[in-house]
């Protein structure tokens, strides 16, 4: 009969498979990954390469997914890009910015990647933003004669850039992933104290990439209006559309960006955990669909001039800001949290009390609600199904599988991390973002952390590589949500021509950014890591017995002096024959090797065999050598 071992790692393998088979053919992503777990994990203890008892903990799995506090920002920053939606703010800010920049050669190229870039660091909502874009953007761009494919391309590669622009949904799950892997990895390599990896960190490591990846769109759009500028031509305005550019610019760039620096700005500055900042935005996204509603029922004087009522929001806009900067001086960030709150709270009271708009904004408020559950409830769903998955393909050996065929590959860390990478483009061109991080980081994460990459540059190119698989077919969502809104004249292929060049900018960023690490990990070290503090030299004390090596430090050494070996911190009482990898550990064994187990801070007293493989680190070891179970002491 075949070893269970390798049974397990082939069904591991035909696992993973059959997963891809069955979301290719269309089935429900979370019911196909909890549902072919279990037929898996009966066949896996049918051929004993899986033990069932296994199954027992998954209510426990389960449990900590759902009370997750870092998961808890991904329903508010949800909620926060729905009211937004639906406030309608993101029309005004893309009409606004097609008139500002429409005169230039390819300005209302420009307009769509800047209005893009402050969505994706608003909202994160891709849908919304191609819609919306598509809906507005494109008929001006078609109407002044912008080549289709440029058009529908630089449309569905701006809304993208919510995929890697913090706060980013994706990058919150990513972020959480990468943080268990990293200790995995760790502890694997025997460090049993990591450095933690935050949602926080992930978002500043995005944020350049994301930065550069809108400045190459708009350098693409650019040299596309330069090279060839009947494809990208300006458009024109009379003097009369003109009037009040200035007005209308700050009424429409001033919610937003205040939007976002509340949010990423409390980030970046420490005041608040993602989580945290969620909650202000979506405190921040209700107070701007408030003004807005105030704002055209009674600052709107009726007469159908606009001028009146811009005036007015420009004042306000601009009080409203002296008034936040004031109470950011001499408050703080505490300060600032309950103006917005005082803020939400008379404002709400203010529309409540306007009979007029009462109604309509309950059921802004009841549509938001929904649409933030069914979203919340679908990506929880799919994590669920995706944390079966995960159990039952690592128990049955599918770690170890995937982790030789990687250690394996020609080019070492490079071409393993290339293999993960065209993986998961492949991927995107039939599944969804949240399908392949459920499905592939945790698997490959781990080992190509063990193998020396820095798990923020590891997030940050996962993110960037998946943002593409929204724009390749034939499953790309952005060109979905594009085809829907776009006119019949242009046709799917045009679409799919458009995005081309756009994939190989995010293809050449994720390239640049591998290539230099910095650009991904400068940011989070300078916001978060405090340098290492520079001690002063410390006099060397009398020796005792001979010269010290340089490993092993802070143990009592009462061996002569001979070297040590990796263990230090360890009372060394063998006469200096050299340790495993076991450190801290009262070695009474005449230094014999120890065992895998890493048996950090147990006291062997069993004649120097090895131990098992649990770690049983802290255990008291007195049975002449009996192997430890897998408790770890």
């Amino acid at each position: 009969m075949m070893d269970p071992v390798v049974l397990g790692q082939i069904l591991a393998g035909l696992f993973f498979f059959a997963i891809l088979a069955t979301l290719m053919f269309g089935y429900l992503v979370a019911f196909a990954l909890g549902g072919l777990s279990i037929v898996f994990a009966v066949l896996g203890w049918m051929v004993g390469a899986f033990d069932a008892n296994l199954l027992s903990s998954l209510a426990t799995r389960f449990f900590g997914v759902i009370t997750n506090p870092v998961l808890i920002a991904v329903p508010l920053f949800v909620f926060m890009g729905v009211v937004l939606e639906k406030s309608r703010i993101a029309e005004v800010l893309l009409t606004t910015m097609g008139q500002l920049f429409g005169t230039l050669r390819g300005g209302l190229g420009f307009s769509v990647v800047i209005v893009g870039t402050m969505l994706a660091a608003s909202t994160g909502v891709v849908g919304a933003t191609v819609v919306t874009m598509g809906l507005l953007s494109l008929p001006a761009m078609m109407r002044a004669g912008y080549d289709p494919r440029i058009a529908t391309g630089v449309i569905c590669a701006a809304g993208t850039l919510g995929q890697i622009v913090p706060p980013s949904t994706v990058l919150i799950f990513v972020a959480d992933i990468m943080q268990g892997a990293n200790a995995a990895a760790q502890m694997e390599m025997g460090n049993f104290a990591p450095d933690t990896i935050s949602v926080g960190d992930l978002f500043a490591g995005a944020f350049i990439p994301g930065m550069a990846l809108a400045f190459l769109y708009g350098l693409y759009i650019a040299f596309r209006a330069f090279m060839n500028p009947a494809a990208c031509p300006a458009l024109p305005m009379t003097p009369e559309e003109r009037r009040g550019l200035g007005r209308r610019t700050v009424v429409a760039l001033v919610p937003p960006m205040a939007l976002i620096i509340a949010v990423l700005g409390s980030i970046i500055a420490g005041v608040a955990t993602p989580t945290e900042s969620a909650s202000v935005g979506s405190l921040g996204a209700i107070f701007l669909m408030i003004v807005k509603m105030l704002a055209d029922h009674h600052l709107d004087d009726g007469s159908g001039n606009t001028e009146a009522l811009e005036k007015r929001l420009m004042t306000f806009w601009l009080g409203f800001l002296a008034v936040l900067v004031a109470v950011g001086f001499f408050a703080g960030a505490f300060g600032l949290l309950t103006l917005l709150i005082v803020a939400v709270a008379l404002g709400s009271v203010a529309v409540l009390a306007t009979g007029a708009l009462r109604g309509r904004f309950a059921e802004i408020i009841r549509e938001t609600n929904k649409a933030t559950m069914a979203i919340t409830s679908m990506i929880f769903v799919i994590l669920l199904g995706a944390t079966a998955f995960a159990l039952i393909f690592t128990r049955m050996g599918g770690g170890e599988l995937v982790q030789g065929m990687l250690e394996q590959m020609p080019g070492g860390q490079l071409g393993a991390l290339i293999l993960v990478m065209a993986i998961m483009f492949v991927l995107g061109f039939f599944l969804d973002t949240f399908e392949i991080v459920f499905i592939v980081v945790p698997i490959t994460a781990p080992i190509l952390l063990m193998m020396g990459l820095d798990p923020i540059l590891l997030g940050v190119l996962i993110g960037i590589n998946l943002q593409t698989s929204f724009l390749t077919p034939p499953f790309g969502f952005s060109l979905f949500y594009l085809r829907g809104v776009a006119p019949r004249t242009i046709s799917t292929g045009t679409m799919y021509r458009g995005v081309v060049p756009f994939v190989i900018i995010q293809l050449s960023v994720l390239a640049v950014v591998y290539m230099f690490p910095k650009t991904a990990t400068w940011l989070p070290d300078y916001l978060f890591r405090s340098p290492p503090a520079v001690e002063a030299p410390v006099e060397p004390a009398a020796e005792q017995g001979g010269a010290e090596s340089d490993a092993g430090g802070g143990s009592f050494d009462l061996d002569g002096g001979a070297p040590e070996g990796e263990g230090g911190g360890a009372f060394d009482l063998d006469g200096g024959a050299p340790e495993g990898e076991g450190g801290g550990a009262f070695d009474l064994d005449g230094g014999a090797p120890e065992g895998e187990g890493g048996s950090g801070g147990a006291f062997d007293l069993d004649g120097g065999a090895p131990e098992g493989e649990g770690g049983s680190g802290g255990a008291f070891d007195l049975d002449g050598g009996a192997p430890e179970t897998d408790g770890g002491g």
